[in-house]
């Protein structure tokens, strides 16, 4: 993988990064460590996380991603990695109540802190957000924590453009650049709308993040490989696809963009996963797509798409398939 800047950060990150949700839960630390020592060996550098990954499965120990990541993150060097974790999401165990306010980022970020055994986050996420409370409350608890030296920037995951494009008019008038990054759902397979609030209750990139993208935030999609619906169908595997991933996925206009999918992968004797991710690698405004690999064959074959480019004709034929 090459390295890019990560726009308004002094940041450089590699192509893709590596999601890591299941890590210390169906992944032990034998086998996260493997992976992630592969994905440094291939040139990554950009980590993912949350102090709430793996918090919804009862016997699973609190923060269980990022221990596991603070394992590993110990016998590194600290700023050979860009580590990016997220605070106030739900409290799994105790009900869905939105937990977005400036003491639940702060007992978070101390916990996420504690968790990977490091003095700072170089990007950290809220998780959710919670559109009762006004948004300049929690922007000023975000900048206090950046200039106390816990975290170096920051962006927002399943925020709706409205709330975000307050939050952004509200940095400025203090000076202050606001976000610098979000994380959508954006994938190639166009989603369900009413499933996918179940999974991006703040939006489709689609729906409304073009224009804050083309505006300087940079984006971190999330399901970037569309849940490995195209591979799926390209192997005659319906069948087996998850009811979660068919009501989210399953659709004629994705049976249509994987035709096109089919041909491009041809033209350029590419797998589809690797068009797939192209989608997202070969964009024109600063993108960063997410990964996800339950295998080391499954990471090398995602990070050999960076390989391919695509045109700005392609990207447009596929949106548009």
């Amino acid at each position: 993988m090459k390295t890019i800047p990560l726009p308004r950060t002094g940041l450089t990150v590699s192509q893709l990064c590596l999601g890591t949700n299941q890590f210390g839960t169906a992944q032990d630390d034998a086998r996260a460590h493997e992976m992630l020592d592969t994905f440094r060996a291939l040139g990554g550098n950009f980590i993912d996380t949350a102090h709430g990954y793996a918090d919804w499965i009862p016997t699973a120990p609190r923060a269980a991603s990022e221990h596991c990541i603070g394992r590993w993150l110990a016998r590194q060097r600290r700023d050979s990695v860009v580590i990016a974790t997220k605070g106030c999401e739900f409290d799994y165990r105790a009900g869905f109540t939105p937990r977005v306010t400036p003491e639940h980022l702060g007992a978070d970020l101390e916990g996420s802190l504690a968790a990977l055994g490091t003095d700072y986050i170089d990007l950290y996420w809220l998780h959710r957000d919670d559109p009762s409370h006004p948004v300049e409350a929690i922007l000023d608890a975000l900048i206090a924590h950046q200039r106390a030296g816990r975290i170096r920037h920051f962006g927002c995951s399943n925020w709706s453009v409205a709330r975000i494009e307050q939050a952004q008019l509200y940095a400025a008038s203090i000076g202050h650049e606001g976000f610098v990054a979000c994380q959508p759902m954006w994938g190639l397979a166009e989603p369900d709308r009413a499933a996918m609030q179940q999974f991006a209750p703040g939006g489709y990139y689609e729906d409304g993040y073009r224009a804050l993208h083309a505006g300087g935030l940079t984006m971190i999609p999330y399901s970037g490989q569309s849940r490995g619906i195209f591979t799926r169908l390209a192997a005659g595997q319906e069948e087996s696809i998850a009811a979660d991933v068919r009501a989210l996925y399953l659709s004629d206009t994705n049976r249509r963009k994987l035709g096109v999918v089919r041909e491009l992968a041809l033209q350029h004797n590419a797998t589809v996963n690797a068009v797939v991710l192209a989608y997202l690698t070969s964009q024109p405004l600063p993108t960063v797509p997410i990964i996800g690999a339950s295998s080391l064959a499954q990471l090398r074959e995602s990070v050999g798409s960076c390989a391919l480019v695509l045109s700005v004709e392609e990207l447009d034929t596929l949106r548009n398939a």
